[in-house]
């Protein structure tokens, strides 16, 4: 221990180093280039997964959307091509079928799915928008960002069929002045005079949402355009322990049964899973991150192997200086200990470089890609892959150093004298 803090260790490991620059800086390579591969590509996949995080941080990680449509195919006496109609009673069924269901929210909505947009009118002002009828249950899977002051909708709003909203901030814009009081403010959708709860700030809850969307309790959307207990499509949540995709098929075997749809029939009732959407996407950034640890695992062991090659040259080229060492009184573990430290330094010393330019390239592709459109965001490396590649490579150093050092210990004083 006393030899890696002697001044003398140091100056010669120097001088070692020096005497060769090209043939150090080319050793130094090859732990260069494996560190830096794998920093990249952890950075990359850990990129990835803030991007895919942060494009989806308003929605519950094991939700999907639960759609009818038409069936295929013929059953109970009923014919090809009826059309399903979801209703407002199966959300107590599928809470008592399928027990995974965290959260259950039926919609409706006017200004998607081919359905003209509601009008929507303040004064001499008017737009289209597309008018959601929901539940406070809603926002326990795609929580809304509301501006103080405001709220969204709740039980009491459900239950007294009020006549409130929630607009969104592009329709405060274009309905609203900039110094005019928005809460607590009156608009009229299809002639029905609202009052507005709550601005939300637009984040994206599901795939027809935007900046203008309105919101309304469903009883009151239903009262409105007289929907009766019709239901556009349910947005469910399951608890984060379930498997979302054995869930889907719950829930659509349940809604066939209520509805009388053959078991077989895959197109009345339908499914957007973004739960399994995210298991494949965090899958494939999770397969990124394990490439990484291999690729820069084996890149950094065959730099440390050609270290200890050339330290084996090294050796041999050093066989009468060593000679003299120990025939100057220098013991077999200083020896030793010189080579593995020489062997060290070298494999800390392209290490750290790479460490360093790795994140130095991720800084920059952050900056390049800040605003690109795309689910990609601040690529960093958790401090734990940078430790244990530190660790790694010490291990590694002191035990590829261990060859050349066992090499240099043979040489008896004598007969590296006699060498010319």
């Amino acid at each position: 221990m006393r030899q890696l803090f002697d001044r003398d260790t140091w100056r010669e490991i120097f001088q070692s180093i020096s005497k060769n620059k090209l043939r150090t800086f080319l050793t130094m390579l090859g732990v260069f280039i494996g560190i830096y591969i794998y920093i990249g590509l952890a950075g990359a996949s850990q990129g990835l997964n803030n991007g895919f995080e942060k494009e989806f941080e308003t929605i519950a990680r094991n939700s999907m959307f639960v759609f009818s449509s038409t069936t295929s195919k013929p059953y109970a006496g009923y014919k090809t091509g009826r059309r399903i109609q979801l209703k407002l009673g199966d959300v107590e069924v599928l809470r008592q079928q399928v027990p995974e269901i965290m959260a259950i929210a039926p919609r409706n909505v006017k200004g998607v799915f081919g359905s003209q947009p509601g009008v929507v009118k303040r004064g001499i002002k008017s737009g289209n928008y597309s008018v959601f009828g929901d539940y406070p249950e809603f926002t326990q899977i795609a929580p809304k960002k509301i501006y103080d002051g405001g709220r969204f909708i709740n039980d009491a709003d459900i239950e007294q069929e009020r006549r409130v909203c929630v607009i969104g901030e592009r329709t405060q814009k274009e309905l609203f002045d900039e110094d005019e009081e928005v809460i607590g403010g009156y608009i009229a959708i299809e002639d029905v005079s609202f009052q507005v709860v709550g601005v939300h700030k637009f984040a994206g809850g599901g795939p027809f949402d935007n900046d203008s969307d309105i919101f309304i309790p469903f009883s009151t959307y239903r009262e409105i355009y007289n929907t009766a207990d019709n239901v556009s499509w349910f947005t469910i949540a399951a608890y984060d322990d379930a498997d979302v995709v054995q869930v889907e098929k719950d829930i659509k075997a349940t809604l066939r049964r209520i509805h009388n749809v053959d078991p077989t029939d895959e197109k009345g009732i339908g499914a957007f899973n973004l739960g399994e959407l995210f298991k494949k996407i965090f899958g494939f950034s999770n397969g990124l991150t394990f490439l990484s640890l291999i690729v820069g695992a084996a890149s950094i062991v065959a730099g440390v192997i050609g270290i200890g090659n050339i330290l084996l040259i090294s050796v041999k080229e050093r066989t009468k200086e060593l000679g003299v060492r120990r025939a100057l009184g220098a013991t077999p573990g200083e020896v030793r200990n010189q080579i593995i430290i020489e062997a060290l330094v070298l494999t800390l010393l392209a290490g750290i470089i790479g460490i360093v330019c790795g994140a130095a390239t991720l800084k920059l592709i952050d900056v390049l890609t800040v605003n690109v459109e795309l689910p990609y965001t601040n690529p960093t490396v958790p401090i734990s892959y940078v430790l244990g590649a530190l660790f790694l490579m010490v291990a590694l150093g002191i035990l590829i150093g261990l060859i050349p050092a066992q090499r240099a210990v043979s040489i008896r004083p004598i007969d590296a004298l006699r060498e010319e």
